[in-house]
């Protein structure tokens, strides 16, 4: 197996994860409610986020914590998302590249649950 090497890597890593989100039970109706049909416009975004955060080439400008801001969701979401995600991964890629992925993603993981907590918690209004 190779590492994540180019933007054809980060397409097939973003666009296999999607597909098992997408069909997943548990948090494949979230993602399919919030986004609907505007998938392409979704998987574009995660091409250049993704592009940006591993392979230090700037496709991405944006702030990609307000639009989970006011989703239902709770830790057990983001642990499936981690699983799917880390799944995907390990079945296509291995080197450091791809564990610096799945670290990343653990990490946003834990920051949005975190933040999304928080403001729930403060009664607060999420940034947007």
């Amino acid at each position: 197996m190779q590492d994540i090497r180019n933007i054809d890597d980060i397409k097939q890593m973003v666009n296999s994860f999607y597909a098992k989100v997408r069909q997943d039970d548990f948090i494949g109706p979230i993602f399919n409610e919030q986004i609907q049909d505007r998938w392409e416009v979704h998987l574009e975004k995660m091409y250049g986020f993704w592009q940006t955060v591993l392979l230090d080439v700037r496709a991405y400008s944006g702030s990609p914590f307000p639009p989970h801001a006011r989703l239902p969701i709770q830790k057990e979401h983001f642990d499936r998302w981690m699983t799917i995600f880390t799944q995907n991964i390990d079945e296509q890629f291995a080197g450091p590249i791809a564990d610096e992925a799945k670290w990343r993603a653990e990490k946003m993981a834990e920051m949005f649950n975190y933040k999304i907590e928080y403001f729930r918690n403060a009664n607060q209004k999420p940034l947007s």
